[in-house]
């Protein structure tokens, strides 16, 4: 009684462990964009002379992936955001949309006068 006991402990903790270990390994970190941000995309776009990219059947949504007409180009040095070279930013339907640069999936999107 006293085995089956001891290796169903061990197996709880060994368990337990490779679970901490996985949430760990997956655990991400979120930007929180403001409105202010949205603004300041569209008129540095506009100072840059930036082209906004017509895509009338897409609509951006957090997790698309941008389609391959839009150019994306790096955030402004003034946009202090956490890991920011880890984003890029392109203007379609004149929204800035923000995207993860190795997937060009959304991580988020303003709406005009945002």
């Amino acid at each position: 009684m006293r085995k089956p006991l001891l290796s169903i402990a061990a197996a709880s903790v060994l368990m337990a462990g490779a679970g901490l270990a996985y949430g760990q390994s997956t655990t991400t970190t979120t930007t929180t964009w403001n409105d202010d941000e949205g603004t300041m995309l569209r008129q540095y776009s506009t100072t840059r002379h930036y082209n906004s990219v017509e895509v009338p059947s897409w609509q951006p949504s957090v997790g698309a992936e941008l389609p391959s007409s839009v150019t994306v180009y790096p955030l402004p040095e003034t946009m202090h955001v956490p890991a920011p070279q880890r984003y890029a930013y392109g203007m379609v339907n004149n929204n800035p949309v923000v995207v993860d640069k190795t997937t060009r999936r959304v991580v988020h999107t303003w709406e005009a006068g945002e």
